[in-house]
């Protein structure tokens, strides 16, 4: 697995990471706006905040002195790039089980 995928996977460890990958979804948000939805520390959401940054699934970018939080498609794009793999065992594991049972049915039938 490569780090990039490893930090991303860290960093969706956390259910309050992945509440704010949700609200970043709808639009950038500062680090107060983000902070509004939970009860918890600006110190505590801006760590969160940093672990999603180093995962690659947020960006933060300057605008005068706020600091925007932005989600990063492309961070969770290795994500679902490496949960595909395991997607496509299953859909081959899933068809092979299907044509046994059809097979079991033929010859029932016959």
């Amino acid at each position: 697995m490569s780090p990039d995928v490893q930090g991303a996977f860290r960093a969706l460890a956390d259910p309050t990471r992945r509440t704010i990958l949700v609200h970043l979804s709808h639009r950038e948000m500062t680090i107060g706006e983000v902070a509004d939805h939970f009860e918890m520390t600006r110190p505590a959401v801006r760590k969160h905040l940093k672990i999603l940054e180093e995962g690659a699934l947020i960006s933060v970018h300057p605008r005068g002195r706020d600091r925007i939080n932005r989600l990063e498609p492309r961070g969770l794009k290795s994500v679902a790039d490496w949960v595909d793999h395991f997607s496509r065992f299953w859909d081959e594991r899933l068809s092979k089980l299907q044509a046994a049972i059809e097979q079991e049915e033929e010859k029932s039938n016959d």
